[in-house]
């Protein structure tokens, strides 16, 4: 499958006076905290302490900076997911494991709480209809993951030959993003654990 990935703009003229890999890390929980839209560049300049002509030059602008912000979070959260899912020995462990590490990943400490791929853009408005579709992409391509290893699952024999992989994806993707909305709410881990456990009740049993 082809990951959605967003080259960083390249530096021209003279060095940047500031951490580029760390401005770029404070954007990422400046927009995961506050949102896409309801950010400023005022907002961004502040947290990154860096001033406008210098985020233009390193970043282009507050779309390209938060396509680059996406690029690191997927590269800092998504790679356990990955080897959760590959690593697991049957597709319903994988699942699993792939809720559990949702869990954790959704109330880590000193972190802004939920999934920044299922938050960081309201659906609907037409203020930001490019970074909605790149966050569905991103959000999509999660869910072919499922889909891959509940398919492995059944040419493995672990899970029925008449399971649709299709709709049992988009059933656990629909439970992530349920338990990142949770999240966002207050809900605690222990409830969150509980909603993953209460999903995998729902996994087709062996014929």
């Amino acid at each position: 499958m082809n990951e959605p990935n967003i080259a960083p703009v390249k530096k021209r003229g003279r060095k940047l006076s500031f951490d580029r890999d760390a401005a770029l890390r404070t954007a990422m929980y400046t927009f995961w905290r506050h949102g896409y839209e309801t950010t400023s560049v005022s907002d961004l300049l502040g947290a990154m302490n860096i001033s406008a002509p210098s985020l233009y030059t390193a970043f282009g602008d507050k779309e390209r900076l938060f396509m680059e912000v996406v690029q690191l979070y997927v590269d800092t959260h998504e790679q356990a997911i990955v080897d959760a899912l590959e690593g697991a020995l049957t597709a319903k462990e994988a699942i699993d494991q792939f809720l559990q590490i949702a869990v954790a990943g959704l109330v880590k400490k000193n972190c802004p709480k939920g999934c920044l791929l299922v938050t960081a853009a309201p659906v609907g408005s037409t203020a930001s209809l490019s970074v909605q579709l790149h966050l569905a992409q991103r959000r999509n391509y999660i869910r072919k993951l499922l889909e891959a290893r509940i398919k492995r699952g059944i040419l493995q024999g672990g899970v029925p030959d008449d399971v649709d992989a299709l709709s049992l994806s988009y059933f656990y993707s629909t439970v992530f993003q349920g338990m990142s909305i949770q999240a966002c709410g207050g809900a605690k881990r222990r409830v969150l654990s509980s909603i993953a456990i209460q999903s995998l009740l729902a996994w087709p049993a062996a014929n």
